[in-house]
């Protein structure tokens, strides 16, 4: 019987040093050329379980990711339109004015307040280009996470095969 034991111990010892797959108790994964004869039903459906927990795990951290990097982005935009919208109201602030004061002046200062109302005009015009142009740049569709699933799924029909 110790005989047995020690014989035992040294096909463990063989397997922790070997650079075969390891077997599913020590933590490792199934592939086609793992010999499964040994392992019973229930250890194979609770390893293809982990696997796809975890797997789903991974998908969903994906998605987080791109979606908060898209948000990131939207954010931008959103912020430049914001300017955009305060520049156009300082806009017609100045516009204003510098019409009370060409009308009712016709002085050198209403081409004062009427470059700075050009200035408050361009300064919109550029803010609302940009911010329209980063919200175009936004994609909703978490692609990576798509065609991770497109993969996941192709790889478990060829496990079924």
């Amino acid at each position: 019987m110790s005989g047995g034991s020690t014989a035992t111990q040294q096909d463990r010892l063989s397997v922790s040093v070997s650079t075969e797959p390891p077997a599913p108790e020590d933590g490792g994964r199934f592939d086609e050329s793992t010999d499964v004869g040994d392992t019973s039903v229930g250890a194979l459906v609770s390893e293809v379980l982990n696997d796809l927990s975890t797997l789903m795990r991974k998908e969903i951290e994906l998605a987080k990711a791109e979606v908060r990097e898209e948000a990131t982005k939207a954010g931008k935009g959103v912020g430049m339109l914001g300017g955009a919208a305060v520049a156009g109201w300082f806009t017609l602030m100045f516009a204003s004015l510098t019409l009370i004061w060409v009308l009712d002046l016709f002085m050198p200062l209403s081409v004062a307040a009427l470059i700075v109302t050009v200035l408050w005009g361009v300064g919109a015009a550029v803010l609302a280009m940009t911010g329209r142009k980063k919200l175009q740049q936004v994609k909703p569709v978490p692609e990576q996470t798509v065609e991770s699933l497109k993969e996941d799924v192709q790889w478990a029909k060829g496990q079924t095969r």
